[in-house]
């Protein structure tokens, strides 16, 4: 048994924890204008707490760090992370600050979403102290263009991670300021694993051509994983680029599926499986969450 694999938690989780209200079946929303949604769940949302979540739910041991409000919606957080059994040693829960949220509308298998930051950003460096890195044998990070206090700092906190022996992972979500980039070259230099989508890895590189796009990533990052939803992922990892398809399923509702691609990956990445076996994890725990409303719902039962 090597150092790492007799520490207590797999996966330390930091990131956006947020709960995520889903409106269904919205027609288009014109101002000064009152439309009715058919439907309405809230939800654990966050890249990262969904993420931490299902990694638990498939049996990793995983700690989660992020930033919330001493509030309703802080307190339904630890209540969803915690009841999948997710460490939560160091969530902060601060009083004069309001848990962020995410209200999604959809329409078919087609979203809006709009993001209320609240305590998310404040989520810093330090707040992942190297006594709790040192119990873990990786680290993920989702989320990056919302996590602003932290994006200057994670080069740091990703090579803090690799000193004491952790693997380190990357989900970038949309940037909602759409400018690609925020330091984010530097930090995949200290990333073994990127998860992003195929419309984010066109727009940070710039380039239209995926295979392309994910060959230059994999420059950067050690391990590239393109999530491509019904088309499946593509791998880039070094000379080596290969596809692995989607599953059959029921599409129920999309939110969380991305997140829970990486859960499904990181579960059996933890466990030494080849690249392969990883990918098809991935693809199996994506296909789970879309056939219930919300990214850990599958998960729950």
């Amino acid at each position: 048994m090597t150092k790492t694999e007799s520490r207590p938690l797999d996966v330390i989780v930091a990131g956006e924890a947020n709960p995520d209200l889903i409106l269904t079946s919205v027609p288009p929303l014109e101002l000064d204008q009152e439309k009715l949604a058919r439907d309405m769940y809230l939800v654990l949302g966050g890249s990262s707490a969904i993420t931490a979540h299902n990694l638990a739910r498939l049996g990793a041991r995983t700690g989660f760090v992020g930033v919330v409000g001493d509030d309703f919606l802080g307190r339904f957080i630890e209540e969803k992370l915690r009841a999948a059994g997710v460490d939560l040693s160091f969530l902060r829960k601060l009083p004069r600050a309001k848990t962020g949220l995410t209200v999604w509308h959809t329409r078919g298998r087609r979203r809006a979403g709009v993001t209320f930051l609240g305590a998310i950003a404040r989520l810093r460096a330090a707040h992942v102290p190297s006594r709790y890195l040192a119990r873990a044998r990786h680290l993920h990070v989702g989320a990056y263009f919302l996590l602003e206090n932290l994006q200057p700092e994670l080069p740091r906190l990703f090579r803090r991670a690799r000193r004491l022996g952790l693997t380190t992972s990357l989900d970038c979500n949309y940037d909602p300021r759409e400018q690609w980039d925020s330091g984010l070259h530097q930090t995949l230099a200290l990333t073994d694993v990127f998860f992003p989508n195929e419309d984010e890895a066109r727009r940070i590189t710039g380039l239209r051509d995926l295979r392309a796009a994910a060959r230059q990533l994999a420059r950067h990052a050690r391990i590239v994983v393109v999530k491509r939803g019904a088309r499946g992922v593509l791998v880039a990892a070094g000379d080596r680029l290969f596809r692995v398809p989607a599953v059959k399923t029921r599409v129920v509702e999309t939110t969380g599926a991305g997140d829970s691609f990486n859960a499904g990956f990181l579960a059996r990445f933890v466990r030494g499986a080849s690249l392969e076996e990883c990918a098809a994890a991935g693809v199996r725990a994506g296909a789970r969450a879309v056939t219930r409303v919300g990214g850990t719902t599958a998960f729950e039962e």
